[in-house]
């Protein structure tokens, strides 16, 4: 088995784990604690406080990565949870006794624009508490919240009266990969076509500037499951784990 190894720039991660976007979205910012290690054709992204959670993104085959793991969690800390192809997440919970699985859900992602922005616009920062009280009333457990570190801006529609009827953040983007985050529509609007609209526009935004835009949703979620695969993003399972004592 090959050594560890630490990475020290987004090229070493792209020659090692290849254009994986989750690894990519991982290792936006090697410059504030965010650590890359190697073993044998297995990668794994440090990232902490990456949408709220210190994760430890990873790829390659499950014999390298439980490896890995049990090589870099005492250099990192149990707070750092696994997120990868739910396959690979469900095999290193067997192989790895400290872990244990947590939940499965899609990595989804698009490298052309949609064509389906709607009457959306930018918001600014005059729009916080709308954009807050949205989200308590539609998406109470959204990570993305408005001043929250990492969440970069909002964009939003309203109604002929002013009212914000649907919000979606681009947070935790990365250079070579654009995050989606923090969609929501209120409930009169739901069913108009309103909050996609809101989707595709920040989807097409963060695909023009970055090359690639991503989000994580639930699996259970199938109406967003299924308007997302309508803008054209691929689906990808995934899961994360855990350390079972923390």
């Amino acid at each position: 088995m090959a050594d560890l190894r630490e990475l020290h720039s987004v090229s070493n991660v792209r020659s090692a784990a290849g254009d994986v976007a989750l690894l990519l979205w991982a290792a936006a910012d090697l410059t504030h604690g965010t650590r890359v290690f190697s073993v044998g054709e297995a990668t794994a992204v440090a990232a902490p406080g990456l949408s709220c959670r210190d994760r430890l993104a990873l790829t390659g085959p499950a014999e390298d990565a439980s490896v890995l793991v049990r090589a870099v969690l005492p250099q990192i800390g149990p707070t750092f949870r696994p997120i990868g192809d739910e396959k690979l997440i469900r095999d290193l919970v067997t192989r790895v006794p400290a872990l244990e699985f947590v939940d499965a859900f899609g990595w989804m992602q698009i490298d052309t624009a949609t064509g389906r922005c709607g009457a959306a616009t930018w918001l600014t920062a005059s729009d916080r508490a709308d954009i807050a009280a949205l989200l308590d009333e539609a998406f109470p457990d959204s990570y993305a919240r408005p001043g929250r570190s990492g969440v970069r801006r909002w964009a939003g529609a309203r109604d002929e009266s002013g009212a914000l009827l649907a919000c979606a953040a681009d947070a935790w983007s990365a250079p070579h990969v654009g995050f989606l985050a923090g969609v929501a529509t209120a409930q009169q609007a739901r069913g108009r076509g309103i909050g996609a609209g809101v989707c595709g526009f920040v989807l097409d935004s963060l695909v023009a500037e970055h090359g690639v835009a991503a989000l994580i949703v639930d699996s259970w979620n199938t109406a967003a499951v299924h308007l997302y695969r309508g803008f054209g993003l691929s689906w990808r399972p995934a899961a994360a784990a855990r350390v079972t004592d923390h």
